[in-house]
């Protein structure tokens, strides 16, 4: 009969781990309903081992968070290539992933948890907000935004943030169609921003001539023609 050997794990694979652990349990669950006891549990340890390598929940689950953060950051990265309306698309899809598969979790580092008042939670969650400003810039191939651009992207960010929270509480709306509807949200937040400024204008422009047919932005057009024609 052959006897396995459990392998010691060096520090930082260990928090890794626990990290890992800790962040799965998150994810399916609200941070304030799993206790170390069953982090320690889920990764073999004993309790007091925990405590060697996190000085307490608190810091355990902004250590998950920091994870989760760098994580649904990344969702936004998409590479400059096609119309923007099928790229905002794929982000989204993305993002609704992560939504979708760590919603407790995602909850979490949005509205704080039990870190509620953490600054580092909050510095967190301000990543993860300013990461996808600046991706959507990439994708518009603007780096100094005037103002109402600023204000447009900001506002749209905000809004697919408040979006999944909303849609986790029941998902009473098909994902898909939400995914689209908010590349569609953008489109529009764009269109009546340009309405008011040329150099919005401008840009909106330069957007829609790489737009093809069959694009989300010409769908959202279509539709508001379908819809003032009745």
């Amino acid at each position: 009969m052959t006897t396995g050997v459990r392998r010691r794990m060096g520090v930082e694979e260990r928090r890794q781990q626990l990290i890992g652990v800790a962040l799965d349990l998150f994810s399916r669950r609200s941070p304030d309903e799993v206790s170390i006891d069953e982090i320690a549990s889920a990764a073999g340890i004993s309790r007091p081992l925990v405590y060697h390598y996190f000085p307490g929940k608190l810091s355990l689950y902004e250590a998950a968070l920091q994870r989760a953060a760098g994580d649904l950051a990344a969702r936004f990265a998409e590479p400059r290539q096609g119309p923007l309306g099928a790229r905002l698309l794929r982000v989204m899809g993305r993002y609704f992933d992560f939504v979708d598969e760590h919603g407790p979790g995602f909850s979490a580092l949005m509205r704080g948890g039990p870190a509620v008042g953490s600054s580092t939670t909050n510095a967190l969650v301000d990543s993860v907000r300013q990461a996808a400003y600046v991706q959507i810039l990439s994708h518009l191939d603007v780096t100094e935004p005037p103002a109402r651009l600023e204000l447009v992207v900001r506002s749209w960010v905000s809004l697919a943030e408040s979006t999944a929270l909303i849609w986790l509480d029941g998902r009473r709306v098909p994902r898909a169609e939400l995914e689209r509807q908010l590349v569609h949200d953008f489109a529009a937040l764009l269109a009546v921003s340009a309405a008011y400024d040329e150099e919005m204008g401008a840009l909106v422009r330069r957007v829609v001539a790489d737009e093809p047919a069959d694009g989300p932005f010409a769908d959202l057009a279509a539709r508001l023609v379908t819809l003032t024609a009745r």
